[in-house]
């Protein structure tokens, strides 16, 4: 197992350190086995083996690291985000801040409007350097916000011209006696954005995480991005108490994840270098274990937190409660369900999970897109691997594909399957299965499928956007796609990916 490096104030890319890959064709199954010997193969002079990557001489649309700064650091309640960037970079900020709303009300905490500011870079900066716009930014938000933190995102630019973000946030630090916390998170320093969720977690585990903790036994460190409060009523029934982290957190949220019981998510992807940063330097212990979707994926997550923090006896107790109460409501759903196909267009990780749930409830799924796979988390731990676990408990998947959202591919890929519906998180591509007479979920909340009820919860919504596809199918009919007819005839998503020279014929 490769150490977190807190000494260090960038954190290494998701490629260098996990193999991550944006790219691949293929089956479950075989995904997962190249994956288990990557995982085999870590010891070797520090590097994973490098799966077979399908590479696409270009890309139409993506998300940047900076962004997932921006939905991480940007979403602590009582600290400032600044983007050390040019104006354009801060145009999701629109996005986000709805999203925080919405995350806020669905918590019961009070509503409010993101602090990002941006230091809006122009080109004379770009010549002349932009540390003094950033200090004056970082006087400013001092004086106005009186944040408990303030985090200084890095870009493109900043990262080209070589702006010493470091020393000012040293100096301030120092000069106003509060965590000043620098996040190196150009958009070009990774090829994926799922870097950005780990730049966010090393500058608070380096600059906030309380360095001598007293513990506190019945705190468990939930990392999850704005879903509702599931949680809180799972880890009840175990005596245990929810620390939601990292989005909606307070500072002191953050602070605290040093004295707890353990750390879980709802995610691998998401919470693999926090959970395995507190663990390694702090002696928080990371559960290794299924994701807790499905009945066998929740029944094992439970087990695991239950061994970790002694409380076996209530989560049996626990387990064979809902065992019996879902039981019916499963049934119930599986008989409306009867016959329906499914598709996945999420992040990785949770891709995996959905599928889980969608097979619990005898839905046929053949088919998912996930925006990029990574061989190994930061542990290293084979109980992690979660397509390995969807491969083992619940079967494989036909038409397994990786491509960080390019929706040239997704025409393709959909016609593969030609599912009832889908289910997304990034809603960008959701208008494209419209188009194809094909309803989307687009899953708001992240917790919708989280634990036992979570299986129920997505039944209910299945069935809802099942109402509409009759709307859909309409849509279908009086719509262009726009895409030329050879495309459209291709049967191949990665076609262009694999003979390049096919973007330059007339």
């Amino acid at each position: 197992m490769k150490r977190i490096n807190l000494a260090a104030t960038a954190v290494e890319s998701r490629e260098q350190r996990l193999g991550t890959i944006i790219g691949w064709d293929g089956n479950a199954d075989s995904l997962a086995e190249e994956s288990g010997y990557a995982r085999k193969c870590t010891g070797r002079k520090g590097k994973t083996c490098e799966l077979c990557e399908v590479r696409g001489p270009f890309t139409q649309g993506s998300v940047c690291s900076e962004q997932m700064v921006e939905c991480q650091a940007g979403n602590v309640r009582d600290a400032v985000l600044i983007q050390h960037s040019p104006i354009g970079c801060a145009v999701s900020q629109t996005i986000y801040n709805s999203i925080y709303r919405n995350g806020l009300a669905m918590r019961n905490l009070p509503v409010e409007n993101l602090k990002i500011v941006s230091t809006n870079l122009l080109e004379k900066d770009m010549v002349f350097g932009g540390i003094e716009k950033l200090k004056q930014t970082l006087d400013d938000v001092i004086e106005r916000y009186n944040p408990k933190a303030v985090f200084i995102g890095t870009s493109c630019s900043t990262g080209i011209i070589g702006d010493d973000i470091d020393s000012v946030a040293a100096e301030y630090t120092e000069q106003h006696r509060l965590p000043v916390v620098p996040l190196h998170c150009e958009g070009f320093r990774s090829k994926h954005w799922s870097t950005g969720f780990d730049s966010t977690q090393h500058g608070i585990l380096r600059d906030i995480v309380r360095k001598n903790p007293k513990k506190q036994e019945d705190l468990v460190n939930v990392i999850n991005l704005w879903g509702s409060d599931v949680f809180t009523p799972m880890l009840k029934e175990l005596n245990l108490r929810v620390n939601y982290v990292i989005d909606m957190a307070t500072v002191e949220d953050l602070a605290q994840m040093s004295e707890a019981a353990a750390t879980v998510g709802f995610c691998n992807t998401l919470s693999s270098y926090l959970a395995q940063g507190l663990e390694q330097n702090f002696g928080v212990p990371e559960l290794k274990a299924p994701q807790p979707y499905g009945i066998a994926g929740t029944d094992a997550w439970l087990r695991g937190l239950a061994k970790l923090t002694h409380r076996e006896e209530p989560a049996e107790r626990y387990i064979k409660k809902e065992h019996a109460r879902i039981k019916p409501l499963i049934a119930a759903l599986k008989f409306k369900l009867k016959g329906k196909k499914g598709y996945v267009a999420t992040g990785s990780a949770y891709s995996h999970g959905l599928i889980a749930v969608m097979r619990e409830l005898g839905i046929e799924v053949n088919g998912s897109l996930v925006f990029h796979h990574d061989p190994i988390y930061d542990s290293e731990d084979p109980a992690q691997d979660s397509l390995a676990f969807l491969v083992d408990n619940y079967g494989d998947v036909e038409n397994f594909s990786v491509s960080n959202r390019q929706q040239h591919q997704f025409y393709a890929l959909l016609k593969r399957v030609n599912p009832d519906f889908i289910l997304i998180r990034h809603n960008g591509l959701a208008p494209l299965a419209s188009r194809l007479g094909i309803p989307a979920a687009p899953l708001g909340d992240e917790h919708i499928a989280v634990g036992y009820d979570g299986i129920v919860n997505l039944g209910n919504a299945i069935l809802e956007i099942l109402q509409r596809r009759k709307f859909h199918e309409d849509l279908s009919k009086h719509v262009k796609l726009p895409y030329t007819k050879w495309w459209l005839e291709q049967t191949d998503p990665y076609i262009v990916a694999r003979n390049p020279r096919l973007i330059y014929q007339d």
